[in-house]
């Protein structure tokens, strides 16, 4: 009886394997780089805030630069990593609090904001 149960089911799981693996393999729409990952982003929106400049970034793909004394709550939200609504707004409350920042390390001052989301924007960030 096993080996029937078995023989029976063992085309169906490595039809599912295959198929699985297969489609793995081969993402449809999705970037396989840094660089495809950003001209996508650049096809979505193609004209940059007032508040953020192009630099340099990873392989010599432009990045935008946000300017932490210029930008509003929206733009932090929607340009930085794992900052949302309440992190943004505590961003600008902070500046409007103790002026422009003279430096992006000046982030860790504020609540909710550590070593490793700063790292994770470093590149993303600017202060002029």
């Amino acid at each position: 009886m096993r080996k029937s149960v078995f023989a029976t089911l063992m085309p169906v799981l490595a039809g599912l394997l295959f198929s699985v693996g297969a489609s793995a393999a081969t993402p449809a729409a999705q970037p396989t780089s840094m660089s495809g990952e950003v001209a996508m982003q650049a096809e979505i929106n193609p004209v940059q805030d007032l508040q953020t400049t192009k630099v340099a970034g990873r392989e010599g793909v432009s990045m935008a630069r946000v300017d932490l004394n210029s930008a509003d709550a929206l733009t932090l939200q929607k340009e930085l990593a794992g900052i949302g609504k309440a992190k943004a707004e505590a961003i600008v409350a902070y500046r409007d609090a103790h002026g422009p920042f003279t430096s992006v390390d000046e982030l860790l001052e504020i609540k909710g904001i550590g070593s490793a989301l700063l790292e994770r924007n470093r590149d993303r960030l600017g202060v002029q």
